[in-house]
C-alpha cells in the first residue's frame, strides 16, 4: 500500500469465490438456523416468488469467505485485507468493528459465481476514545455475481487504535 488516499473509493482485492452457490450449503444453513422459509426449501415456492432457487440474503458473505485451505491458494489470504492494511499502515495493533450493515440488491441464485471486492470509503483523523487513540475507517465489501451485477454490499466501520499506557 502506498498511500491511504490511493485506496479510498477504488475496488481492491477482487476475489472470485472458490465454488459456486450450492444448494447443499443453503439447506445446511437453513437447518442450522431452523429457517423454515419455504422459499429456500420448496422449488414451487421459489419459482413463483423468485423465479427459481435463491440463497438466504444473510448468506451473502458465505460465498466469498476463503477456506482454510484450497489447492494453489495463498494461505495468508484474509477476508478483510484492506482493514489489515490500514492497521499496518497506521501502526494500530488493536481494532474493533463499531458498526456493520448489509444492503441487498440482486438475489443470489443457486449456481451463481460470486466475486467480492473491498472499497475503503473513508478514514478519519486521529481520535481518542475510552479504548485508546486511533482512527475510524469504513470499508464496503461489494458482492457481484458472474455477470458483474451487484448482489449486495456489506459495510463495516472499524476503530483501529493503540491502547493508552
Amino acid at each position: 500500500m502506498t498511500t491511504v488516499d490511493e485506496l479510498i473509493g477504488l475496488p481492491h482485492y477482487r476475489r472470485a469465490a472458490g465454488f459456486p452457490v450450492e444448494r447443499g450449503y443453503v439447506w445446511n444453513t437453513c437447518a442450522a438456523t431452523e429457517n423454515g422459509n419455504p422459499l429456500f426449501w420448496d422449488d414451487a415456492v421459489a419459482d413463483e416468488v423468485a423465479g427459481g432457487p435463491i440463497a438466504p440474503p444473510a448468506m451473502l458473505s458465505v460465498w466469498c469467505r476463503p477456506h482454510h485451505w484450497m489447492p494453489g491458494e495463498d494461505p495468508e489470504t484474509l477476508a478483510l485485507q484492506a482493514h489489515f492494511d490500514l492497521k499496518r499502515h497506521f501502526d494500530l495493533p488493536e481494532a474493533v468493528v463499531t458498526e456493520n450493515e448489509m444492503v441487498f440488491h440482486e438475489p443470489v441464485r443457486v449456481g451463481d459465481r460470486i466475486t467480492s471486492q473491498q472499497v475503503v470509503r473513508s478514514v478519519s483523523e486521529v481520535k481518542t476514545t475510552k479504548l485508546g487513540t486511533g482512527r475510524f475507517w469504513v470499508i464496503d465489501v461489494e458482492y457481484l455475481n458472474q455477470d458483474d451485477v451487484l448482489a449486495g454490499v456489506e459495510t463495516y466501520t472499524f476503530f483501529g487504535y493503540r491502547r493508552q499506557a
